[in-house]
């Protein structure tokens, strides 16, 4: 189709919208009208779906949505980040769990989740929408911002003065008419300029489409569309990425900005939100979060930065290095990189002040062990013999723990604390009732008791006496959680990774 001819569909397609509107409400009232005593059912299933403060508390794990963007969640320089993503952080501490995430791709998708159980939390930027309210609720606001145009400036914009840009973009809102203006599908921006196109008493062209807001400010950069419409505070940090588009033109008043969750939560879960927030919002640690990720002048550096994740696939300047050492072992590249992160933060020159060395931070006597001098090996021979070790250690639990993924946790452990400790904890464990082939709340428990002398002395279970357990258990936790963020963003072949341009040829109006 060409894009004349595609145009031409959508715009008869919209004139056409508000019919199909029509009889898509005389559908639902029949079908309202004819399933009314299976309501009721319905909303108690949902509501069964929805855990109260209290279930969350005791399972250990709040359970959220939340959108892969340079705002919202990210990965740079091997470390995942994010103003939505920190601020879930902090709300789990608060509660005292766990954070498990899923990355979705719009806000339907989200409560879709929600109404499923599946998630407890949308931590997006959503929009505070009256209509929404049917399907969630809002939390208090977490900020405010207003919804911008995003425009690309001419060709020559950077020899223009202010003035003569001006002429040239829309600083009016009256000037939108006849404009096409593509957005994301079910979102505030796209019911914000139906509501502009009434206001200013002439037609908007709105098209929704499936992509992120994100996506089609890109699509802006490249010259696939000309305007989209995106929140002012998050088109501002694209702008500094993006110079060649414009955010200045406000479409909309101030608008609160919050989180979602199930309507059907308990009130605690409510006010344990709506609490937190409030207070934290009046803290300098919410100043500070806000400035890093929305008025940063390094944003531009980092987005443009080869260990900008997102983008590029990246973790490291050592990802090829880490590829070919995790083949030798069968691990994913992305395993193995999140343990080198925790161990040296991707530095090769870096000692630990227990004579630690390198990527790796091999101790001399586990290089001796394997033939090298590891206090003047290279990253490559440091990598190489970090890897053997963990091939030893494999072997050294594959007896022991037949299942492989628990095994993991045992390696890891191992690696850090040595694996006479972790035999210790797994026969204190067994001398207490636990199971001493299992991790979690089992061996990583009497591994921290190995730091108590009640424990560590005077006890025939522990042969290796004192230990830093609780060091260890987070060495395992932090590297496991860090290597989930690191599957959501960056694929396993890189070699892959492409970037696709928007296609608008290709799609309809969805709203």
């Amino acid at each position: 189709m060409s894009w004349d001819r595609f145009k031409t569909s959508q715009f008869v397609e919209q004139k056409t919208d508000v019919l199909r509107k029509q009889i898509f409400i005389l559908l639902t009232l029949f079908v309202v009208t004819f399933t009314a005593c299976n309501n009721s059912k319905n909303e108690v299933s949902i509501a069964s779906y929805s855990r109260d403060l209290q279930e969350i508390i005791e399972s250990g794990t709040l359970n959220a949505a939340i959108s892969l963007n340079s705002v919202d969640y990210f990965i740079y320089k091997g470390e995942p980040m994010g103003f939505q993503y920190e601020m879930l952080e902090l709300f789990a501490d608060q509660l005292g769990v766990e954070l498990s995430i899923t990355i979705v791709k719009n806000e339907q998708e989200a409560i879709d989740l929600l109404e499923k159980g599946k998630i407890d939390l949308i931590a997006m930027a959503l929009t505070v929408n009256s209509s929404k309210r049917q399907q969630m609720a809002y939390s208090e606001p977490i900020m405010e911002t207003r919804q911008v145009l995003v425009q690309r400036k001419p060709v020559n914009w950077s020899s223009m003065t202010p003035e003569a840009l001006d002429k040239i973009l829309i600083r009016d809102q009256v000037e939108l008419a006849y404009k096409t203006i593509y957005v994301e599908q079910n979102s505030s921006y796209y019911t914000r300029l139906l509501s502009l196109s009434e206001e200013i008493g002439d037609t908007i062209h709105v098209i929704a489409v499936p992509y992120s807001s994100e996506e089609l400010v890109k699509s802006v950069v490249f010259g696939d569309i000309d305007y989209t419409v995106a929140d002012e505070n998050v088109a501002r940090v694209s702008a500094a990425y993006y110079p060649n588009i414009d955010v200045s033109t406000p479409v909309s008043f101030m608008q609160k900005i919050a989180w979602g969750f199930n309507k059907n939560n308990s009130e605690e879960f409510a006010a344990e939100l709506n609490k937190w927030i409030n207070s934290f919002r009046k803290t300098k640690s919410y100043a500070n979060l806000y400035i890093k990720y929305y008025k940063n002048s390094k944003t531009s550096t980092m987005l443009n930065s080869e260990y900008y994740s997102f983008n590029t696939g990246k973790i490291s300047k050592w990802d090829d290095l880490l590829k070919t050492a995790s083949a030798e072992i069968g691990w994913d590249w992305r395993l193995l990189s999140s343990l080198v992160y925790q161990e040296s933060r991707f530095n090769p020159d870096v000692v630990s002040w227990v004579g630690a060395f390198g990527l790796m931070q091999v101790m001399p006597i586990t290089g001796d062990f394997f033939g090298v001098d590891i206090t003047e090996a290279t990253p490559e021979e440091n990598v190489s013999t970090g890897v053997k070790y963990l091939e030893w250690l494999e072997y050294y639990f594959i007896d022991k723990i037949e299942d492989k993924n628990e095994r993991l946790k045992f390696v890891l452990a191992a690696y850090n604390a040595g694996p006479g400790h972790i035999l210790d904890a797994m026969r204190l464990a067994e001398q207490n009732g636990d199971n001493p082939y299992v991790w979690d709340d089992n061996v990583s428990k009497w591994l921290i008791k190995k730091s108590d002398p009640n424990y560590y002395s005077g006890n025939s279970a522990v042969k290796n006496g004192y230990s830093r357990g609780e060091e260890s258990v987070n060495f395992v936790t932090e590297i496991l959680k860090r290597y989930e963020h690191y599957k959501f963003i960056v694929p396993e072949n890189t070699d892959r990774l492409t970037h696709v341009h928007v296609d608008m040829k290709n799609v309809t109006n969805v709203n």
